[in-house]
This record gives C-alpha cells, sequence and structure tokens, in this order.
C-alpha cells in the first residue's frame, strides 16, 4: 500500500529533477559547443522573433502584435524564455515577438515570410521548424522529404540573411520524444533523425546558435517519462517548455 511518505519522497525527487534543469540544459549545450562558441549579443531595444509551429504557436493570440505581452507571446517555452529574457536584460529592454503558427512547415514559413519575420527588423531570429516536415508525411498526406525540408530551410536562411545581413540568427533542432502517445518507433525511427541532422548541418552551414532540444530531452527522460515532458512526444508539458526555455537560454548566452 502506498503511504503519505511514499507520496513525499516521489514529490521530492521530482523537485530535485526539476531543481536541475538548468544543470542539465548546460551540461547538454556543453556537450555541442566549443567554449568559445559564438553567443548573442543583445543591445538595447533589440527585437527578438520567435517563428515556427505549433510549439512555438502555443495559443498565441494571432491578432495581438503588441511585444512582451501574455496575449501575444502565447503559453509554450516561448512565453518561459521571453519572462526570463525581460527580467534579466531590463537594461535593455528587449522587444520579443512570436510569429509561430501551428501546422507549419518550412515553405509555409516562407509563403508569410516578408510580413511575419522581414518586416520585424529582428536582431534575433529564432526558429524552430521540422517536425510537421516528417509528420505530416506520416499522417497529413504531405509528399515532401527530408532532401525538399533542408533545400527549403538553406533557401530561406540565405534569402533571410541577404535581406537582413546583420540578423543573429537561432536554429533550434526539432525533436520527438520516444514513448510519446503519437511517436511510433518503427514509422519515426530512423528517419526523423535524418531531419535533425539536416537542421544541424544547416546550423554549422550559417554558423548559427545551435539549440539541442533532442538531446536535452533525451537527458531529461533519465528523469521522468517522456509522458511528463510532453505528452504525445511532440508538444510540451508545462516542465517541458521550462526545459526548452533553460536550454534555449543556456545556448544563446542569454540566461
Amino acid at each position: 500500500m502506498k503511504t503519505r511518505r511514499d507520496f513525499l519522497k516521489r514529490g521530492a525527487m521530482a523537485g530535485v529533477g526539476l531543481a536541475l534543469l538548468p544543470e542539465l540544459a548546460k551540461a547538454v549545450v556543453n556537450k555541442q559547443y566549443s567554449t568559445s562558441a559564438a553567443k548573442i549579443t543583445l543591445k538595447k531595444d533589440a527585437v527578438i522573433l520567435f517563428q515556427g509551429d505549433s510549439i512555438t504557436d502555443s495559443g498565441r493570440n494571432k491578432e495581438s502584435n503588441v511585444c512582451n505581452t501574455l496575449d501575444q507571446l502565447g503559453n509554450g517555452y516561448t512565453l518561459f524564455t521571453a519572462t526570463h529574457l525581460l527580467k534579466t536584460h531590463a537594461d535593455r529592454q528587449p522587444k520579443i515577438y512570436n510569429r509561430g503558427i501551428s501546422g507549419n512547415k518550412v515553405f509555409e514559413l516562407r509563403d508569410r515570410w516578408e510580413m511575419e519575420a522581414l518586416a520585424f527588423m529582428p536582431d534575433v531570429l529564432s526558429i524552430l521548424i521540422g517536425v510537421n516536415d516528417y509528420w505530416h508525411t506520416l499522417t497529413g498526406g504531405y509528399k515532401g522529404t527530408v532532401e525538399i525540408y533542408e533545400n527549403d530551410l538553406r533557401t530561406l536562411l540565405q534569402y533571410t540573411k541577404d535581406k537582413l545581413p546583420n540578423i543573429q540568427l537561432v536554429l533550434c533542432e526539432p525533436f520527438a520524444l520516444r514513448g510519446g502517445s503519437a511517436i511510433e518507433e518503427q514509422r519515426w525511427y530512423p528517419m526523423f533523425d535524418a531531419y535533425r541532422s539536416a537542421l544541424k548541418k544547416l546550423s554549422d552551414e550559417f554558423k548559427t546558435v545551435f539549440v539541442p532540444f533532442q538531446s536535452a530531452f533525451d537527458e531529461a527522460m533519465k528523469l521522468a517519462p517522456a509522458r511528463y515532458w510532453a505528452t504525445d512526444g511532440v508538444h510540451p508539458n508545462l516542465p517541458g517548455r521550462q526545459l526548452m526555455a533553460d536550454v534555449w537560454l543556456e545556448a544563446t548566452g542569454l540566461k
């Protein structure tokens, strides 16, 4: 029979695990980077723009154009990241926007890039895209391939650099948690790993900051199972969102 003591013990262990998340993020990022790796430089009044799919969107009000607000940021990792940035870098008063849209693939980013990315004249542009580029080939009849994903994203990045030569790019690793309810092992792997590899290749090619979300979740699942971090293996729960924020901040050097 489970006792109150057992309950308190489990709760204490979970608390210890969550307290370790910043250290977990630091360790994961340090495995990816040398100590001389470039970080983000945040100038006064810097515009920071988050782009991507539903993981970034996370219920934001798409009618809102006011930076630094709950309404506009949504309730995902972007909010967790933004609140830390606004507190820690108050002297620079950053202006943070979220323009993720649920279901997006790379070509859909490109379709709205002029008004929903370039028009903001971002100093820092963070992109998390890729899970739908594979997932929708399994469930939505999409005919994309990893080659299309890589080529489309390369074209988008080069176009962005041509238009905004001084932009600082952050590329976030697409991820999926083995054991999540939507992740069928035999259908997702090893193919999904090729999308992750393509993203890392482009990060190296364009010399962007790279945010290793998959590695972070792999380590986090040593503390708790997939359903704790992201029930379906794709859309993070609250602790998963905090972990993503910790890893993003560590990778960019803005913690």
